[in-house]
């Protein structure tokens, strides 16, 4: 089994920063591209940023030059460091790794299962 847990969600004022992290456990052989999705209140989950296993970035429009994900391959952890938050930002932060068990198992998607992050204005 693999597992994704988040940490790093919180309280933050308008302008502050958060750091999040995921750490991968389990029956992992290797992880694919990482990312990180949020989900606000009344809204559709999106793609916030998302990182290849090479280091290739992307981000939603709305959190580019604000947010930066990085990832630590040898501790299977993605992170994502947001800076400016704006209230807007508020959501549940979820956690998402493309998976491969083992050698001969196809690759799977995983999802932790989310961080809360509340802006305040």
């Amino acid at each position: 089994q693999v597992q994704l847990v988040e940490s790093g969600g919180g309280l933050v004022q308008a302008g502050g920063s958060l750091r999040l992290s995921c750490a991968a456990s389990g029956s992992i052989f290797s992880i694919g591209a990482m990312g990180w999705f949020r989900q606000a209140p009344g809204k559709q989950r999106e793609l916030v940023a998302a990182i290849t296993s090479g280091g290739s970035t992307n981000y939603a429009d709305s959190v580019k030059g604000r947010f930066t994900i990085s990832r630590d391959n040898a501790k299977n952890t993605v992170y994502l460091q947001m800076n400016s938050l704006k209230p807007e930002d508020t959501a549940v932060y979820y956690c998402n790794a493309a998976v491969v068990a083992g050698p001969i198992s196809p690759g799977a998607d995983y999802w932790g299962k989310g961080t809360l992050v509340t802006v305040s204005s």
